[in-house]
Formats: C-alpha cells, structure tokens, sequence
C-alpha cells in the first residue's frame, strides 16, 4: 500500500526559504506557497510575511554563529567580549550568501539586517545585552557607560563596517572590522 505525500508543515516551509535564501534566491511567498503545494493563507499563517520569514532565516543563521563564538572564545572580560565580537563580525563579513543576499536588493537587504524594527537587529541586541551582563555578573567587565547603549553601539558599529559597501559605498574590509574591535575595547573601558 502507497501512502500519501506527508502533508508540508510549517517547518518544511522554513526550510525550504532558508535553503533558497542560503542559494541567492529571491524569497516569494506565492511561488513558495506553491511549491509546498499549500494556499497562500497556509503559509501566511505560518510564516507571517516575507520580512518576518526572512527575518527569522537571518536570525537562523546567527543565533548558532553567537554560540559558537562564546564557545570557542578564550578569555574572560574585555578581551572575551572583543573576541566574540570579532569572531562573529569576521564570519559574518566573508559569508557567501548574506554579501550576495546584500548585493540583489540592497536597500532590501539593509532593512532586514539593521532596522531597529528588524528581527535580527532586535535579537542581536539582546545577546549581545546578554553577554555584556553575563561578564558583568562574573565581575569580569565593569563598562563606563550603561550596557544597553553599549551593546546597541557595539552592534551599529559592527553593522557599520560589514555593510559598508551599501551604507557607505567602500567595500567591507578586515583591517576596518580590526578598528572597530579597538573601538569596542575603548566602550568597554579598555586598554588599547
């Protein structure tokens, strides 16, 4: 006896837009909707809409790239929080599909990545928040100014130097991600 397909769940949906994404391709959410073989309703219910399913692709991509840093980061303090920044911010800026996904639709892509209303932008905040208040808790890390403002200046001037080309019309460059790691050294209070 054959039995019928498996009916598409709202995972297959996020893994089907994730492995597009991760191939350069325009995310559509009819054409999506009609490949799973489901009706647009389905799928908006699922997904939400197209920002907030590429959102969640960015933040798929990031959240384990976080965890990795702080995991294979040596250190304590100052030197630990510069490590994780410069690890995450290092991968980010040679990854493959995001300098593509950037290149296809820029002011697009800027809005998924840096908007204060953006899924990705929101959440890395909030772990680099986390981080910063983990170190303070350890009594590894004693910033000068309040940890909110400063991961939320960590993760602009991170954004800063990876976007370049788009916000700024240079191309990313490590020397320049190199500075900023100074830079969050200084906020952090620092030797340089």
């Amino acid at each position: 006896m054959t039995g019928q397909p498996a009916k598409p769940t709202p995972l297959d949906a996020f893994r089907r837009a994730r492995r597009m994404w991760l191939k350069g391709e325009k995310i559509s959410l009819a054409a999506l909707a009609d490949d799973l073989n489901i009706g647009r309703a389905t799928l908006f219910r699922w997904v939400g809409n197209r920002d907030l399913l590429v959102g969640e692709i960015l933040w798929s991509l990031y959240e384990p790239l976080y965890k990795e840093a702080r995991a294979k980061t040596p250190g304590q303090g100052v030197d630990y929080v510069v490590g994780v920044f410069r690890y995450i911010n290092t991968t980010i800026l040679h990854f493959g599909p995001l300098r593509k996904f950037l290149h296809q639709d820029p002011e697009y892509a800027l809005k998924m990545l840096t908007s204060s209303h953006s899924t990705l932008h929101a959440r890395t905040v909030e772990v680099n928040t986390r981080l910063l208040k983990d170190e303070v808790r350890a009594g590894h890390l004693s910033p000068p100014m309040n940890i909110q403002s400063l991961s939320y200046f960590m993760v602009r001037l991170a954004e800063s130097c990876l976007y370049s080309d788009i916000i700024g019309g240079r191309e990313p460059r490590d020397e320049e991600l190199e500075d900023a790691c100074t830079a969050v050294r200084i906020l952090l209070g620092g030797k340089v």
